[in-house]
């Protein structure tokens, strides 16, 4: 079959199926990075700063989809893309916390210098660890309110920087704020990632 007629074969299959054919097809598999390779570069520019490092987490996240394809189970709620997108935030931020590491940004704070930071960047309440699980679900939230969460938490912005950036008021970045937390301790409650 030519590259045009195996396209064209494939145009139609679900991604769940593609990715259960490319275990014994390793050829199919380029379809599955056709489709999710624009979106993916997208979505790790979103962390990540360096055109270099982008690239390398997207190569990476789709080894490891292929790699684990086995592992992969369609169940309700559960779609290849969300568990696609998972490994792509996972191995993103990875890489963020390991890049932070070699230019020494990262700091740990004694519990007494909280209560110093302007806005409660790193609140007692709602502390953002940056472990593969809590960013899982990190990535499954709406973009607005991770988007929030990515500034505050991650980036460590003043919240009047973020509203400046977002063209809202101060109170309404506190109101996404509130609902993101909100929202990501609802996805904890009900996660599982495969």
């Amino acid at each position: 079959m030519d590259d045009v007629s195996q396209h064209n074969a494939c145009a139609d299959l679900k991604d769940e199926v593609l990715l259960a054919r490319s275990v014994d097809e390793p050829d199919l598999f380029v379809h599955i990075v056709r489709r999710y390779e624009a979106a993916f570069i997208r979505k790790a520019h979103k962390v990540l700063w360096n055109d270099d490092d982008v690239t390398d987490v997207v190569q990476e996240t789709f080894t490891k989809i292929y790699l684990h394809a086995h592992r992969f189970r369609e169940v309700e709620g559960a779609s290849f893309k969300s568990w696609g997108y998972t490994i792509l935030m996972n191995t993103a931020f990875t890489t963020y916390r390991k890049r932070k590491r070699e230019l020494g940004h990262t700091i740990e704070l004694e519990p007494e210098h909280y209560e110093a930071l302007a806005d409660s960047v790193h609140e007692e309440t709602f502390h953002l660890e940056l472990s593969n699980y809590a960013l899982s679900i990190f990535a499954k939230m709406p973009e607005q309110l991770s988007r929030v969460l990515e500034l505050h938490f991650l980036k460590d912005l003043p919240q009047q920087v973020i509203a400046e950036r977002e063209g809202v008021t101060v109170g309404a970045i506190k109101t996404r704020v509130h609902r993101a937390k909100h929202e990501f301790r609802r996805l904890a409650d009900q996660f599982s990632p495969f």
